[in-house]
């Protein structure tokens, strides 16, 4: 049997070992609610902190936006036009590279595209619009054209027929400006010509200038070589607009040099000046102008636009030519080399169908010409060692290559006839000064006023003139 203070000592123990396992657990629980306090802390302060770098991270978008709408997207439509505009970066450069920078840079892709098309149609608008304008001018220019030659047909006056030639030089040249604009513009060149001996384009080419008297041409070619029908006009536009820069940014007091030499895989036409020159920046320009590579937009050529390069570049383009101008002249100007490609040269039979008589005569012939000439075949007087300062239109008759004579039946109509014969200068004989435009003029005038008399002198019936 038990006693009563063994059951109580064993009572106290038990209840003793009851409070050390209840404290042991109510101090484990203690230090759990203790640990999980700690962790719901950090967790708070966690989102706290991961607010403010949201915060953070979306201030620093809002600022990326708002720098593309006001700089980066108004840079981005400038440099579509001016390509020497800088487009700024991201605020960030760590925007650089991310999926914002590259959305931020497909936005900007996407105005430079949208911008560069609408750039494109308003050109084509006001391109057809000049086209339709340069037409008729162009019209009403060719029509005053013939009425000033018929008036330098029909009058003798040599002061009128000066001034007359002096109205047809300048109407020639807004004949070429409208048609170099009417070429810019994607219209044709405007005028079909039977095949022409090379250097009468390049003569062509230069009669249509002012200063004309400034060029000095060298032809170098065989006789005979010529340009197929559909590049006359074309060659004739290129070397006009390259003397028009020559004369333009050179001396008066100097000349303008022109070389037509054969090449391998051509003719080319070299042109040399003594002017200024152009530096690194404008010879890029000029060489990506006259390529034609590159499409071209009104909007690049300037305020007022300078059409000539470009009306280069259609044409390179178009006629299958070239022109370089990536070399400087020797004279210290610019030196421009055209190249017409053997698929567009011809040749025709000099003693059939010469040049015309102002045109340089070919080194070439001057070498290989025989002390006579075959019956039918006269050889062209020798051309003077300088230019004459007389219009293109009187060379002609300044050379003497053509002469009025009355018929040999009696009929005093006035027939125009080439020579029968070389005009042989004396070998002591020094080449002959050139004739002012005023002597030119009263030679002129004087032909004419032959021609008239004789005309009146004629029988009415059956000899009207052709």
């Amino acid at each position: 049997m038990i006693e009563i203070p063994d059951l109580a000592a064993g009572g106290l123990a038990a209840g003793t070992l009851s409070a050390f396992v209840l404290g042991g657990g109510l101090l484990r629980s203690r230090r759990r609610v203790a640990r999980q306090q700690e962790e719901m802390a950090s967790l708070r302060s966690q989102v706290d902190g991961a607010r403010g770098e949201v915060g953070r991270v979306s201030r620093a978008y809002a600022a990326e936006v708002a720098h593309l709408a006001e700089r980066r997207v108004a840079a981005e439509a400038t440099r579509a036009a001016h390509p020497h505009v800088q487009v700024p970066g991201p605020l960030h450069p760590d925007v650089a590279g991310t999926e914002l920078g590259a959305g931020l840079d497909g936005v900007l892709e996407g105005v430079l595209a949208a911008v560069t098309q609408e750039r494109k149609r308003v050109d084509a608008a006001a391109r057809a619009g000049m086209r339709g304008a340069t037409r008729e001018i162009q019209a009403g220019l060719y029509r005053l054209q013939d009425q000033l030659r018929g008036l330098q047909r029909r009058y003798d006056d040599p002061e009128l027929a000066q001034t007359l030639f002096e109205l047809d030089h300048e109407n020639e040249q807004s004949l070429r400006r409208a048609q170099v604009t009417a070429v810019v513009c994607g219209a044709w060149v405007g005028l079909a010509r039977e095949e022409s001996h090379l250097v009468d384009a390049v003569t062509g080419g230069q009669s249509r200038l002012v200063g004309y008297h400034r060029v000095r041409v060298h032809n170098h070619l065989e006789p005979g070589t010529a340009l197929v029908s559909h590049a006359v006009e074309p060659v004739a536009i290129i070397v006009a607009e390259l003397l028009d820069n020559a004369l333009r940014h050179s001396a008066p007091d100097t000349e303008v040099v022109v070389n037509l030499e054969r090449a391998h895989h051509g003719v080319s036409v070299t042109i040399d000046d003594a002017g200024v020159g152009m530096n690194a920046g404008e010879r890029a320009y000029a060489q990506r102008m006259v390529a034609g590579t590159d499409p071209i937009l009104l909007s690049e050529l300037g305020d007022p636009p300078r059409m000539g390069l470009a009306a280069i570049g259609q044409l390179t383009r178009q006629f299958d030519l070239s022109v370089d101008l990536s070399s400087p002249s020797p004279y210290g100007g610019v030196r421009a080399v055209l190249l017409v490609k053997n698929h567009l040269l011809s040749r025709l039979d000099p003693a059939a169908r010469p040049p015309a008589a102002a045109a340089p005569r070919s080194t070439r012939q001057a070498e290989a010409q025989p002390a006579s000439h075959p019956a039918g075949h006269p050889a062209l007087p020798p051309a003077p060692a300088h230019a004459a300062p007389y219009p293109p239109e009187l060379a002609p008759y300044a050379s003497g290559a053509i002469t009025h004579e009355s018929a040999p039946d009696g009929d005093a109509l006035p027939q125009r006839r080439r020579r029968s014969r070389a005009v042989a200068l004396p070998a002591e004989a020094a080449p002959a000064p050139a004739r002012t435009p005023e002597e030119s003029a009263a030679a002129l005038g004087a032909l004419q006023s032959g021609t008239a008399a004789a005309r009146s002198a004629a029988p009415t019936e059956g000899n009207e003139p052709r």
